[in-house]
């Protein structure tokens, strides 16, 4: 039963990395670039439901969608303003312009006064409540993260399959350059994509925070979700969340079984065990290039 318990607290907190990870590989088939912004993303989204709660009095649900729409806006924003005018620049300018991206984002919400420089609890209506079944004790927070993660797959899954846009958004992904010939208007869904993977990333800050608390370095789990795309697979979205789970239960299991500092190191060594294994990750394909 306790190794049931340490598995389910493992999926919970798995889903938060797969939701992460989508974003970086959302964002990496969109425009080949990689944005270490995504945690931080995700900070700024648990602060604009904990605003919208606390300091715009808005109900629960009115505050979270608030949140995903206003953070899909600025990842909109984001892409138009800072990262399309460097695309095509070698690829080890756009990382760091995402890392800088993600080091002001930091900045600016420690500035603000008697909010980033604290810890916040954000008052969700499910907060500290227990499911008991039998003697297997379930965490409500928890369950709202597997239940959410399981909806947000299905409804992309959705997307992808049967709307045009979802249909245009993998068109652009295999090739911009014939979707563009194609009349797929590549420019704005490559805006769409980023702001997408920042709804999401919001999303996977809302989940987080009843469990973890709202703070400005929050965005730091970030570094752990980047090894659950790698184990994935960088190019493949369900990858992302099976990665995720992975990355998530290993966490969980060393943690508890293994001696106090295995917790943290244990998603690099399955990154670590990935690559020569499996360089390409789990579900990743196979690129080749002809010169």
């Amino acid at each position: 039963m306790q190794f049931l318990q340490l598995v389910i607290s493992g999926i919970a907190i798995g889903c938060i990395y797969g939701l992460i990870a989508l974003g970086f590989v959302l964002i990496y088939k969109a425009t080949e670039t990689v944005s270490f912004a995504q945690g931080d993303l995700m900070m700024l989204g648990a602060f604009g439901g904990l605003a919208g709660m606390t300091m715009l009095g808005f109900p629960f649900w009115a505050a979270v969608i608030a949140a995903i729409i206003a953070m899909g806006l600025f990842g909109v924003l984001l892409e138009r303003i800072v990262i399309r005018p460097i695309l095509g620049q070698p690829a080890f300018s756009i990382v760091m312009l995402t890392i800088g991206i993600a080091y002001v984002a930091r900045g600016l919400i420690t500035m603000i006064p008697n909010i980033g420089t604290e810890t916040h609890t954000l008052p969700v209506p499910y907060k500290d409540q227990i499911w008991k079944l039998g003697a297997l004790v379930l965490n409500v927070e928890q369950m709202v993260v597997i239940a959410a993660t399981a909806v947000l797959c299905a409804g992309l899954f959705a997307m992808f399959r049967y709307s045009k846009l979802g249909m245009a958004m993998q068109a652009s992904s295999q090739n911009q350059l014939a979707a563009y010939y194609m009349g797929i208007p590549v420019k704005t869904l490559n805006g769409l994509v980023w702001g997408l993977a920042a709804a999401v990333a919001a999303i996977a800050g809302l989940l987080l925070a009843p469990i973890t608390f709202v703070h400005a370095n929050m965005g730091f789990i970030g570094l752990k979700a980047f090894p659950a795309a790698v184990v994935g697979g960088f190019t493949s979205l369900p990858g992302a969340i099976v990665g995720g789970l992975i990355i998530g239960i290993v966490e969980s299991l060393s943690g508890f079984y293994l001696p106090a500092g295995f917790k943290d190191t244990a998603p690099y060594v399955v990154v670590l065990i990935m690559l020569m294994v499996k360089p390409n990750g789990l579900f990743g394909e196979k690129l080749r290039k002809k010169v």
